[in-house]
């Protein structure tokens, strides 16, 4: 008798997965949106603002990459303005020296989606990066160190931007 129910528990299971899973709406991020234009397209018109500073510079140039990584030139439909906050810490100290032996930069990314023709506002919110890096005893590592987890963090946020960037216009 076990034998008989063992058949039909697995059979009930799988109609209640296809008749579950036929109510999805499930769609590919990068396939056609409403406007029968696929997002490629759409996220190719959006225009990065400058961002002042050097880590301004690493998340903008990322940005511009991850959005339109062709190169063509294509009218802008959007704006994408972002602000950083960066700022660093060392929480761990050598106690004999008393140098920090290591640092973490991190980097706060406010931004905003505005529509050009009418001037409102898509989307917005807050991306974030932290990158920890060794300190050694010779500057110029040090300094390059630094710059190192700048770009890390700035390859993390323009990442993160760019995934909700692309949700909100392919809704």
């Amino acid at each position: 008798m076990s034998y008989a129910l063992s058949g039909v528990g697995p059979a009930a299971f799988g109609v209640f997965a296809a008749l579950a899973l036929s109510a999805c709406t499930v769609q590919p991020l990068y396939g056609p949106i409403g406007t029968d234009a696929p997002l490629t397209a759409e996220l190719q018109a959006v225009a990065v603002d400058p961002i002042p500073d050097r880590v301004g510079h690493y998340v903008r140039n990322e940005l511009i990459f991850a959005l339109n990584g062709t190169g063509s030139d294509v009218p802008p439909r959007y704006r994408l303005m972002v602000s950083l906050k960066e700022r660093v810490q060392t929480p761990i100290l050598d106690t004999v020296t008393g140098r920090a032996t290591s640092a973490t930069v991190i980097v706060d990314a406010e931004y905003r989606l505005i529509n050009i023709a009418d001037e409102t506002v898509i989307t917005k919110g807050v991306a974030f990066g932290v990158a920890s890096y060794d300190r050694f005893s010779n500057r110029l590592a040090n300094v390059r160190a630094a710059r190192d987890g700048e770009i890390r963090d700035a390859k993390v946020i323009a990442d993160m931007i760019r995934t909700r960037v692309a949700t909100a216009l392919a809704k």
